[in-house]
């Protein structure tokens, strides 16, 4: 474990905003560590649900799980929105990973893994989650809870306010580990983030952030490659 600086949501994005301007693929690159984690943490015969929300932390599980069908596993997803990530979701489906409505997802054998790519560091002040994404939650919570199903979130699990580690109620799929980018948020550090994040391996995308400027302090482990 390395005891690492984390930073809030607002200071993360000015980060990453010059070198998304400059074209650097950043979510391929996140996508393609969140991909290597979720295979060491995968057991050697397992199912894996992707939970993708509409926007960019949707994109990054959809690319993983992509990555992951690519390689054979048997991958869902699981949309909680009307609309998702464009390009992962034609990614996902091409490579083979299967669409399934939330009643199949609750009613076939349980999955290894869960992936949580629901809601990222865009939340509102309110963690609350609410519609199709808290219908989900709320419907995989007994197979998590009952250590059915394992969860890795994406940046950090969906209703955990990423600044504070607040979260609105108990509809939150509770992380074995969070694959956080870029630099620790410091909700998953602070009081209930840091009892839903399980174990937090951060990927190095390469952001310049003042270390004068974190907010908090945690320990993390930092993703290698090697994976």
């Amino acid at each position: 474990m390395t005891r690492v600086r984390a930073y809030t949501a607002a200071q993360v994005r000015a980060a990453e905003a010059p070198l998304l301007a400059a074209g650097e693929p950043l979510m391929d690159r996140a996508a393609a560590a969140l991909a290597a984690v979720l295979r060491a943490e995968l057991p050697p015969v397992g199912r894996v649900l992707v939970v993708a929300g509409r926007g960019d932390n949707g994109g990054d599980a959809l690319l993983a799980g992509a990555t992951l069908a690519s390689a054979g596993v048997h991958v869902d997803v699981l949309l909680t929105a009307d609309a998702a990530h464009p390009r992962g979701l034609a990614a996902a489906r091409d490579a083979g990973a299967r669409v399934v409505s939330l009643d199949e997802a609750v009613a076939g054998p349980d999955y290894a893994l869960i992936v949580d790519g629901i809601v990222g560091i865009g939340s509102s002040a309110d963690p609350t989650l609410r519609g199709g994404a808290r219908e989900a939650v709320a419907r995989l919570l007994p197979a998590v809870r009952a250590g059915r199903s394992r969860v890795v979130a994406v940046d950090i699990p969906s209703g955990v306010q990423p600044d504070d580690g607040t979260v609105g109620d108990d509809v939150v799929l509770p992380a074995a580990v969070t694959v956080t980018f870029g630099a620790v948020k410091a909700g998953l550090v602070c009081a209930e983030g840091a009892r839903r994040a399980g174990r937090i391996v951060l990927v190095d995308l390469g952001l310049r952030l003042p270390e004068d400027e974190a907010v908090a302090t945690g320990d993390v482990d930092l993703f290698d490659g090697a994976r």
